[in-house]
């Protein structure tokens, strides 16, 4: 019996160590290849059964076409997001699956770590030290108990990190265009508007997915609105947030800090060793020059039980669409 051949784009060495574990249970023919699906590479899917791409790869409807003619029945996301994927293009031609929860501990705790570095001021003050600078000058930061965080979006990652901050002491502001008020009821949170939460909120926090409703959902007229000095923490999708405007806060000082899993121009960067060469994203590399702005490279998911989960439900996906089974993890077009 001929084996089911998966192509894997945008891999790591820890993407394969974590799938070739799982994959003993499957035994799929699994081809891994590093770089970022795209037209001139989507050649090496000929033959394949399936593709499985992450955030970065880009499934448009060029793409989808040559998929299909490749032979490619089954688009696997190996993420929660789909929105690097052309799914009207993808209607009656391709499934596709993803994987909606791999571990929202993960990423609510990693948007508590940006929290608590920028607060404290620990990335600043772990530079200093090691130079021999024991000056607290600088460095001083606020209580958190007491304070006001506002939550946008409150799915799974976002009632974790709610529970979270509640331990803190602190009080919670929520705006969903799906309020769970039963959750609000049970954790003394307060859904709101946008207007209330922008104007009442200390620290506030992106957890929306990305829609057309939602794209640069952080702007110059929506920073108005804020506190001055308020914190801002993105690990949702870097479009939430118009990265100029949020330039233009940091600078006239109305955006006191900001934490930043994702940004809008990722994709060049993010999970690449860029080291020995100059960061020529002049918007990127401002960013980087602000001291009180922390940006990490899309590595909220990032810890061995979600790395784990990511690798068994995408080939449960597979297995699933193999076997003829409903997909639990479909996503379609509107």
């Amino acid at each position: 019996m001929k084996k089911y051949r998966i192509a894997f784009f945008d891999t790591k060495s820890y993407d394969e160590e974590s799938f070739n574990k799982i994959n003993e249970k499957y035994n799929f023919e699994i081809k891994y290849f590093k770089g970022h699906l795209n037209g001139n590479n989507v050649i090496l899917t000929k033959d394949a059964d399936a593709v499985c791409i992450f955030v970065n790869d880009i499934a448009d409807a060029e793409i989808i076409d040559a998929l299909a003619e490749n032979g490619v029945k089954l688009i696997a996301l190996r993420c929660a997001g789909f929105n690097n994927v052309d799914l009207s293009a993808a209607q009656g031609k391709i499934a596709v699956v993803r994987v909606p929860a791999y571990s929202p501990y993960a990423v609510a705790e990693h948007a508590v770590a940006l929290m608590m570095a920028l607060n404290r001021k620990t990335h600043r003050a772990y530079l200093r030290t090691r130079d021999g600078n024991f000056a607290l000058n600088g460095l001083m930061g606020f209580d958190m108990h007491g304070k006001t965080a506002g939550i946008i979006g409150t799915g799974k990652i976002a009632k974790i990190l709610i529970h979270i901050l509640k331990g803190f002491g602190m009080n919670i502001l929520a705006y969903d265009l799906y309020p769970d008020y039963n959750f609000a009821r049970e954790n003394d949170v307060v859904y709101t508007t946008m207007d209330e939460l922008y104007h009442n909120s200390d620290i506030i926090s992106l957890h929306c997915p990305l829609t057309d409703q939602t794209k640069y959902l952080i702007n110059d007229y929506s920073i108005s609105k804020m506190k001055d000095g308020v914190m801002i923490i993105n690990t949702g999708r870097g479009q939430l947030i118009h990265t100029n405007a949020l330039i233009e806060g940091l600078k006239n000082k109305k955006i006191g800090a900001a934490g930043l899993d994702v940004y809008e121009e990722e994709s060049e960067y993010f999970y690449e060793d860029k080291s020995d060469k100059i960061i020529d994203d002049d918007v990127l590399a401002r960013l980087l020059s602000f001291n009180n702005v922390i940006v990490t490279s899309h590595q909220a998911f990032f810890t061995q039980e979600a790395l784990a989960n990511i690798a068994s439900t995408t080939l449960q996906n597979m297995q699933d669409f193999i076997d003829g089974k409903p997909l639990e993890n479909e996503v379609k077009s509107k």
